[in-house]
């Protein structure tokens, strides 16, 4: 028999496979209820997804006929956290338990009204994964809603590069020791290269950058799955390798191997002065640190080509020196100019070197300038991704 947790896992990946496969959203319902129902035991659910800036009742389970939608939406969306009903609370919540809001990009997106979870459960991460089943189903349906409203407005390729542009975020964190910062430049308006962080708290904070095979709709729609996978199993899975590990098995699963990605991830603990990061088949990224240049090569091969990885490990940076670290994606050095030369790496590290004054958003910028200025007008043969990270030693 499957454990609960195999069970979720899989339920995941079947729900994300079915939001790849394009099926309808009412068979994505059924399949989000039939699980909480089935496998959790869940005896009332009321799934509300924003749409047009109303709230919507996708899924109801086992509730009232008179309970109004309208009436019930203005008593949840007080709540920012997950709550647990009380007997003070309004009438029209007792009959759940639990309100798990949804949260993308600063913005709830979903509320799901639940009551039943078992006796003797771990109530903990039944909920967790709640949360994770209910922010994918709310992201697709936004990227579902976002396409009917575009497709027949725009062109194909102008509405995905909105998906596209939508998930590269237009503001990086920066705290007291850091800072982060990003500069995106599509191909032909459609991309498939992705830059995100997730910030656990003011001293630890993740940052990725990766590069999906395949450009327009599909390598856009992988893009947006695969943003929904790192940003839900990011928070389950701390340790990089084991996270990795979990990307890899459910992006082959889902794309059959026929598509992969590669993909720098690091995470920065500022409590303990480190930086992790898992390399997977992605262009070194440049680590500038006491006067060197540093490439931080692959640690394990790409994304999704294989069902398990051959190999893991881990690299370490010790932060007790300022430094800087730039990645991007191989768009950046595929640039030639007129004459038929590659922009190369070397003249990327010769140009840092010489501006690792600048702080990271001007350095990003400048590293783009520089590039283009290069190219000299020339086509430029695919997206370019820039993502710099600079640690400080001493406080701002």
């Amino acid at each position: 028999m499957l454990s609960l947790k195999q069970l979720q896992m899989t339920s995941l990946l079947n729900i994300t496979q079915a939001i790849n496969e394009n099926l309808p959203q009412e068979d994505i319902y059924k399949m989000y209820k039939d699980f909480l129902t089935w496998e959790l035991s869940i005896d009332k659910i009321a799934l509300f997804i924003k749409e047009d800036n109303r709230w919507k009742l996708f899924v109801r389970y086992n509730i009232d006929d008179d309970i109004r939608e309208e009436d019930l939406a203005r008593k949840f969306i007080i709540y920012e956290r997950l709550h647990t009903i009380k007997p003070t609370d309004d009438a029209l919540l007792q009959p759940f338990e639990f309100i798990i809001p949804v949260y993308h990009k600063k913005e709830p997106i979903a509320y799901s009204l639940i009551s039943g979870i078992r006796e003797g459960s771990d109530i903990y991460n039944n909920i967790q994964f709640i949360t994770s089943l209910t922010n994918i189903i709310a992201v697709a349906s936004e990227n579902k809603r976002l396409v009917r409203r575009q497709i027949t407005q725009e062109k194909e390729l102008e509405f995905a590069n909105e998906v596209t542009q939508m998930l590269i975020p237009n503001e990086m964190p920066r705290g007291n020791h850091y800072e982060l910062a990003n500069v995106y430049r599509p191909h032909f308006k459609v991309g498939g290269d992705y830059i995100d962080y997730i910030k656990f708290s003011d001293t630890k904070i993740s940052f990725c950058i990766a590069d999906v095979s395949g450009k327009g709709i599909a390598g856009a729609m992988i893009m947006a799955n695969f943003q929904a996978l790192i940003q839900n199993l990011g928070q389950q899975y701390r340790d990089l390798e084991t996270l990795v590990i979990a990307l890899n098995q459910t992006v082959s699963k889902i794309t059959k191997g026929e598509k992969y990605l590669t993909l720098f991830i690091a995470v920065v603990d500022l409590e303990n002065k480190m930086l992790y990061y898992v390399n997977a088949g992605h262009i070194p990224p440049l680590l500038f640190k006491n006067g060197k240049v540093t490439e931080l090569k692959a640690t394990c091969t790409i994304i999704g080509h294989f069902e398990e990885l051959p190999g893991i490990s881990e690299g370490m940076v010790e932060l007790t020196q300022d430094c800087t670290l730039v990645a991007f994606t191989d768009g950046l050095v595929d640039i030639k100019n007129t004459e038929g030369i590659n922009y190369t790496v070397e003249m990327l590290k010769e140009y840092v070197a010489g501006n690792l004054n600048l702080n990271a958003r001007q350095l990003a910028q400048g590293i783009m300038k520089k590039a283009m200025e290069f190219s000299n007008g020339s086509e430029i043969p695919d997206d370019i991704a820039i993502l710099n990270f600079k640690y400080n030693k001493s406080e701002k």
